[in-house]
Order: structure tokens, then sequence, then C-alpha cells
């Protein structure tokens, strides 16, 4: 699987407040294929990612976002999900993506060197595609490596068709090999 003695340690994040929308479907089942290759999976999903608005000001953090900043620390990957919301992604995952700036002062910096597989989840291509954009701008300003393969998913498919999540079990596993063959090879991870 990778250079590493020990698994692979990814965060997953995101979905919305609505316990099982369809983001948080498709981060779990790219969850479930990573656990499958052996990589340790840690979510942080919907109630855990309702935190207070980043404020750098300060450096008191409630329990759930300093856990939130640790479980990123401590990652040699990630898996986001986020449905679009008006042509983004929520402020839900935005906000999470704005406790990263903890990170600024650590030995890596931010998401320095880390593969970041990422999914877009909303009602229709359009939005769908233009938050994948979106996520893959934030985590490049964050130092972390989107892989070349995003997933966007129009949940508007499933009225008339196959459930739009499931169908993508394919290219969600492919984005799941990027996100572990890179942190496997990754020099950041590679040195730790």
């Amino acid at each position: 699987m990778s250079k590493h003695a020990a698994p692979i340690r990814l965060l997953a994040l995101g979905g919305t407040t609505r316990t099982g929308s369809s983001s948080e479907r498709a981060l779990r089942l790219a969850g479930a294929a990573a656990e499958s290759a052996g990589a340790e999976v840690e979510y942080r999903v919907g109630a855990d990612l309702v935190l207070p608005i980043y404020a750098p000001e300060t450096a008191d953090r409630t329990p759930e976002a300093a856990g939130l900043v640790e479980a990123a620390r401590h990652a040699d990957g990630l898996l986001i999900a986020s449905p679009g919301y008006h042509g983004g992604m929520s402020g839900m995952v935005k906000n999470a993506l704005d406790y990263i700036e903890d990170l600024r002062e650590h030995d890596r910096v931010y998401l320095d060197g880390l593969p970041v597989g990422l999914i877009a989840v909303a009602n229709g291509w359009q939005a769908a595609v233009t938050t994948l954009e979106n996520l893959r701008t934030v985590i490049h300003a964050l130092r972390g490596w989107p892989t070349p393969l995003g997933v966007s998913l129009n949940s508007a498919a499933a009225s008339d068709g196959p459930d739009p999540i499931e169908s993508a079990r394919t290219q969600l596993e492919l984005l799941v090999a990027q996100v572990i063959g890179f942190a496997g090879a990754s020099p950041a991870i590679a040195g730790m």
C-alpha cells in the first residue's frame, strides 16, 4: 500500500447538517473504500462541523474545533465533500477549513504536501462543477495537493435515474486510490 510502517491516516470531512445528506453519503462511500484499502479514516461530518465562526484574533477554541485541527495535523491525507451552495462550498465546510489556519506555525504548515481528494455534490451540474473548483482553490491556498481526479455529482439525477452517489462508486474509489497512493509516496509524509 505505501512506504508507511503504520496505516495511512485520512481525515474525511464534510456533509451538511442533515444526517445522511448526499455529500455525507459520498464521503462515507469514499471513506469505506479507503478503509478497505487499509487506511484509517477519521470522520468529521454534519454536527461535528457545526463550529463557531473561525476567529483568527483569538486562540480560544471549542473542544470540537481543537479536535478538528488536531485531526488535520495528524492526517496523511484528506477527503473533503461539500454540497454546492450558490456556486461554492457550504459555509460549514469553509469554516472548518478556515480552522486549518491554526496550523500556520506547525512543522507542516497548513496542509503542506498532503493529498486531498475532493467531492462536490449539488442539485445540478453547474453548481457541482463550480463547487469542486471552489474546493480546489481553497486547498491550493492551504498548500494541499488536490488529486488529479475530483468528483462532481449531480444529485438532481436521482429523480429520473439511478442513485448518483452509488453510480459514482468507481470514481470515488479511483479518487481514494490517488489519495492513498500520493500519501504513501509523498516526501512530506515520508520524512515524518
